[in-house]
């Protein structure tokens, strides 16, 4: 049986050198003085396949977010503080300058670059029309000119490049969905026709997937099926995939409403749309906007009609992931039992990444919902580390571990991470450790009125951190899909988050600490939005936790919780113990029940 994880590092492979002399090469004859890489593919997901890897290709960087620029003179790669570390390790620096984003604007870096002017390439298939529009903001008046060209020159100079994947697509049953796809169909176009909009194009592939009640395999760990689709505003869609994915079966379920065509055939839809036809500048391409504008097409910008809908998970989508968290549960009890009972000696990351999946396969995963992050010592202070066989750490007593971790089940998506000390706790890492519990249970408990946002929550999750001087540089939280892509939006705790959170939302809670070269700490539950109680009859909303694991009891500091934090930890511990003890069985029952006393036991 063929692991789901592979632990080569793909951006090691060829030269890199070579690579960006090549692309300038095809820079030269198409005349641009420089031009942007994205991570991103047409669909701007997180995950891309092989042959959208281009970012990966260029620079050797494997991280999820970041791009590149490159001139005839230099090259910049932008990365956020998740990947810093990461990125100076698998770059060259010779030929790539690892630069801070947002911190640094990619327009401030071009006026340095090309400082008397010249034309910049994007390729408009890659770029939304936000990204592109405050591009153009930051270039004005610097003489600098922006081009969206006709032909990817990367894509000229990558000779070699894979072939699209064409992954089969399968029916997501409707008892699981908890409405059919005709309803969902039926109830976004009348959102269109009352916001008087004939159309809309879909570009995110879940959104797709979520509204015609599919999945797919075209994408490792995202169950998606990569295509574009026009909604109408009479509930008819039209599917630009690849059509030896869709089997009868699967035509069948999808009906007549439904029509799927090769996805060359978007741009002559697009030629010939109805419209006003409604576009997202944030999720969809500026070649979309661009051939509806030389169309003469009307355009209403507006967010994707779907992203909302599907973020509100409906009463047959929740009970899915509480049921897929139970198992999930069960396999993490199970690799944390063996953990303890085997002891360091002779295990690797890889061991933990290994033995994990395959107690997730015990469980019925059709897949991991990401690469596995078991991270050892200075390993874990990498926030978004991925192990290979070259980085690959021994367990040392003493050291901290975490494991961030996920599987894709046919009814939900989970998303865990624990933090674990190696035998005996490293001292220095109790005090961080604790305060990161403490945000993570302050967020738990939280309350608060309708229209409140993720930005508003963000600091519960950072105070006690702060306190000490503190902080950890990526967001707290981000939204889950139910059987679908683990990263969803549109809401996120996060300062930048300024999407209100509404009943039925799911979303990650995931403070964390990183001392570079030392450790690394992260706590993560997901929970779901629902009602709270209320005294004067205002409509509040609360959280419910999704996630039923214990939380290791090694690295914390009892004398520095709160009474509450204590009766938060001790309730929660009780109720894996009753909803996960009668799940498990053999030594892991007895270890169960070990790490889900009270506290004060200890």
């Amino acid at each position: 049986m063929t692991a789901f994880q592979q632990f080569e590092d793909a951006g090691a492979e060829g030269d890199h050198a070579a690579r960006l002399t090549a692309l300038r090469g095809k820079m030269s004859d198409r005349g641009l003085d420089a031009f942007i890489v994205p991570r991103a593919d047409a669909h701007q997901g997180e995950y891309v396949a092989d042959a959208d890897a281009r970012l990966r290709w260029l620079t050797g960087f494997t991280g999820s977010a970041g791009f590149a620029i490159a001139t005839t003179r230099t090259a910049g790669l932008f990365v956020d503080g998740r990947y810093k570390v990461q990125a100076r390790a698998q770059v060259d620096p010779a030929q790539f300058s690892v630069l801070d984003w947002p911190a640094t604007k990619p327009s401030d870096w071009l006026r340095e670059a090309l400082p008397q002017g010249g034309t910049v390439g994007f390729d408009p298939w890659l770029h939304t029309r936000k990204e592109i529009k405050a591009m153009r903001s930051g270039l004005e008046g610097s003489g600098i000119a922006l081009l969206a060209t006709d032909q990817n020159p990367l894509d000229a100079a990558w000779t070699d490049r894979p072939a699209p994947a064409i992954g089969a697509a399968r029916l997501h049953p409707d008892d699981l969905a908890g409405e059919t796809a005709m309803e969902k169909r039926d109830r976004i176009a009348a959102d269109l026709r009352e916001a008087g909009q004939k159309s809309a194009l879909l570009t995110l592939p879940d959104s797709i997937s979520w509204l015609l009640n599919i999945r797919g395999s075209d994408l490792p760990r995202n169950p998606v099926v990569q295509s574009f689709a026009i909604l109408g505003d009479d509930g008819h869609v039209a599917l630009f995939a690849d059509p030896a994915k869709f089997d009868d079966a699967l035509r069948g379920h999808l009906g007549n409403a439904v029509t799927i065509e090769p996805p060359e055939q978007l741009i002559t839809a697009l030629d010939n749309a109805a419209g006003p036809m409604r576009l997202d500048p944030a999720t969809a391409p500026e070649a979309a906007f661009l051939r509806l504008e030389l169309s003469g097409i009307s355009i209403a910008s507006g967010s994707d009609p779907v992203i909302l809908p599907k973020a509100r998970k409906n009463a047959a989508e929740l009970a899915g992931m509480r049921d897929a968290h139970r198992r999930d549960a069960v396999a993490m009890a199970d690799l944390l039992a063996w953990l303890d009972a085997h002891g360091p000696d002779g295990l690797t990351e890889i061991d933990i990444v290994e033995k994990l999946e395959n107690f997730r396969r015990d469980q019925g995963i059709l897949d991991i919902s990401f690469d596995t992050i078991s991270g050892v010592g200075p390993n874990a202070a990498l926030p978004h580390y991925r192990v290979t066989r070259d980085s690959n750490r021994p367990l040392v007593e003493g050291e901290i571990l975490l494991v961030d971790s996920g599987g894709q089940y046919i009814d939900g998506t989970t998303d865990i991470t624990r933090t674990l000390a190696i035998g005996r706790a490293r001292p220095d890492a109790i005090g961080p450790n604790t305060a990161v519990l403490r945000g993570m249970i302050a967020l738990s408990r939280v309350r608060f009125p309708t229209g409140v946002t993720g930005a508003h929550l963000d600091a519960l999750a950072r105070q006690f951190l702060w306190a000490e001087g503190l902080d950890f540089d990526h967001g707290t939280g981000h939204g889950v899909g139910a059987a679908l892509c683990v990263h969803e939006g549109p809401a996120r705790i996060s300062r930048a988050s300024d999407v209100a959170l509404q009943e039925g939302m799911i979303l990650s809670n995931e403070p964390g600490y990183y001392r570079e070269g030392a450790f690394g700490i992260r706590i993560e539950n997901l929970v779901a939005i629902q009602p709270a109680e209320a005294e004067d009859g205002r409509e509040m909303l609360g959280f419910e936790t999704l996630t039923l694991c214990p939380i290791d009891r090694r690295l914390i500091d009892p004398a520095a919780l709160s009474p509450d934090d204590i009766a938060w930890l001790d309730a929660y511990h009780a109720r894996v113990a009753t909803e996960i003890g009668p799940l498990v069985s053999g030594d892991t029952t007895a270890w169960l029940m070990r790490e889900t006393r009270p506290l004060g036991r200890d």
